[in-house]
């Protein structure tokens, strides 16, 4: 499984977990893929940014991981949409995507014959198995938990996960957890430093 992100707290994470760990600031990621797969493409890519993707400037193009999850998944493939993607979106400055499109590659997704899928998660039915998996100890979603937050906490807690700040990559909520004290404040904000 190839992780493709340029945050090294995830590419860190992902190589921990087994995952290996594609960083698209130093070399396209399609690039790389195609590298790994001898030019063959992943068998399944799946795209869990969203409507919010950005360019290596931080400027936001909602179709970039859709067409590059296009080239860098194989003929016959298969693509799975998780992240988020609005319709119509009023705010967005790219006039498709103010009414909820985007410049889609369909030309060639239709040429390699590849298949999508795409919408939320039925959760009813997978949350059976999944909980017998985590009660079993076969998984532990808990590995990718980075902090364990109060709600006094959350909106600090949120900035920092906002920015991508190092050592911040997922937030569980503890509803009676109490605050930090000072000192864990500190010692938090200077390993985000």
């Amino acid at each position: 499984m190839y992780l493709l992100s340029d945050h090294p707290d995830r590419l860190k994470l992902a190589e921990e977990l087994g995952g290996i760990p594609i960083d698209f600031s130093k070399a396209p990621a399609v690039d790389q893929v195609l590298e790994l797969t001898d030019g063959v493409g992943a068998d399944r890519g799946c795209e869990c940014v969203g409507y919010q993707c950005c360019d290596k400037h931080g400027h936001e193009h909602n179709n970039i991981t859709m067409n590059e999850l296009v080239q860098a998944v194989k003929f016959t493939g298969s693509i799975g949409v998780v992240g988020v993607y609005v319709a119509p979106d009023p705010k967005a400055e790219d006039p498709l995507a103010k009414k909820g499109h985007m410049d889609f590659d369909f030309g060639n997704f239709w040429l390699k014959g590849q298949s999508i899928a795409t919408g939320q998660a039925n959760v009813k039915s997978y949350n059976r198995q999944l909980c017998s998996l985590i009660s079993s100890g076969k998984a532990k979603p808990s590995v990718i938990i980075s902090h364990e937050l109060s709600l006094e906490e959350a909106p600090d807690g949120y900035k920092h996960f906002d920015a991508r700040d190092r050592g911040w990559t997922k937030v569980i909520l503890k509803p009676g957890k109490q605050g930090a004290t000072k000192k864990q404040v500190e010692e938090r904000e200077a390993v985000t430093a």
